[in-house]
């Protein structure tokens, strides 16, 4: 009879943490799911990651602070009035001259026959993150103009809440403004991440206007946001879910979220280069896989080539980094002239 109270309480401490256990389970994967279906501007932040400033207090006005030579800080204003920020990075042969302080400089250069890379981010920090410089730092060396911009609510430019059709609205303006100057000269668009997925909706818009540039960069891209959210590490805890789709994949397309690359690629007659890494923990090489072979199936044989380069996995590139294997300078001289050439 001694033990009796004792039993009790064992018996209290364990129904006591059943129904913590519950709760925490009725949370995580009830309540969890329908916030995330039913409240846009989570979905809007999770996937553009526009909160996250990285590096902190960005002095976007001295470039070279940050390692870059020949780098103009400047701002446009879009049709829209959003404001932004953008780097003209020279190729590296220009960094010497006495007259790189002027603006015509700039300017001018941009028009002397050297291809330009408009860069198109992905989802957090700005143009300054430092897997961005090393690339800008790369294909500066390599004689390519670099034209590197944050799209609203990224960087210096206006904080205006992004959506797909904002950020591609953005794009087109700098794009357009990139074409007006580099007078015929061969124009790469290069894309990287949720950036992938910008870059082709935006080609796909000015290819319905005839115009088509030279190539389409895309470093670590998938197929479209439906797929990437099913495979994102964050999403394996839910994934078993019945209601699954329905509360995540589903409600984003629902709110015009949709990156749909693979759809947008199939009307692109520009040449497309894949660059992904076996590694990338962030979006699954078998993403970008996908997204090669369904562009390949999918566009007209009159269309550019698609070319896909693996970047293997013991290299440890992941995500962010292949800006610095030692075989990225060669892929992006041999493909990079033969699609200037043919």
């Amino acid at each position: 009879m001694l033990c009796l109270p004792r039993h009790r309480s064992i018996r209290r401490i364990l129904l006591g943490s059943l129904k913590t256990t519950i709760f925490a389970l009725v949370v995580i994967f009830g309540v969890v799911p329908i916030i995330f279906r039913y409240t846009y501007p989570i979905q809007r932040s999770l996937i553009f990651l526009n909160f996250v400033n990285y590096p902190a207090l960005t002095q976007f006005q001295t470039p070279q602070k940050y390692g870059l030579k020949g780098t103009r800080n400047f701002h446009i204003t879009t049709d829209e009035s959003i404001r932004l920020g953008i780097w003209h990075v020279l190729p590296s042969k220009f960094h010497n001259s006495s007259e790189i302080e002027e603006e015509g400089f700039f300017l001018t250069a941009l028009g002397s026959g050297d291809p330009v890379v408009v860069y198109m981010h992905g989802n957090s920090g700005s143009r300054a993150s430092t897997h961005r410089i090393e690339l800008y730092q790369l294909l500066s060396n390599l004689g390519y103009h670099v034209i590197a911009f944050d799209y609203r609510s990224y960087g210096d430019s206006t904080n205006e809440s992004p959506s797909e059709q904002g950020v591609v609205s953005d794009s087109l303006f700098v794009l357009s403004w990139t074409v007006e100057r580099v007078k015929g000269a061969p124009l790469f668009v290069w894309g990287h991440s949720l950036g992938t997925s910008v870059s082709s909706h935006s080609l796909d818009i000015l290819s319905q206007k005839g115009l088509h540039p030279t190539g389409l960069i895309l470093e670590a891209p998938f197929n479209n946001m439906r797929d990437e959210i099913r495979e994102h590490p964050l999403a394996r805890v839910f994934r078993f879910l019945p209601w699954f789709d329905f509360c995540f994949a589903d409600s984003v397309g629902e709110n015009n979220l949709l990156f749909e690359t693979d759809k947008h690629l199939r009307n692109i007659r520009s040449r497309v280069l894949i660059l992904h890494a076996e590694d990338d923990k962030i979006i699954p090489f078998k993403l970008a896989k996908k997204l090669y072979e369904s562009t390949v199936q999918g566009r007209s044989p009159h269309f550019g080539k698609v070319k896909f380069v693996k970047f293997e996995g013991k290299w440890g590139h992941g995500h962010k980094w292949i800006c610095r294997s030692p075989d990225l300078p060669n892929v992006i001289r041999y493909l990079f002239i033969l699609y200037t050439l043919t």
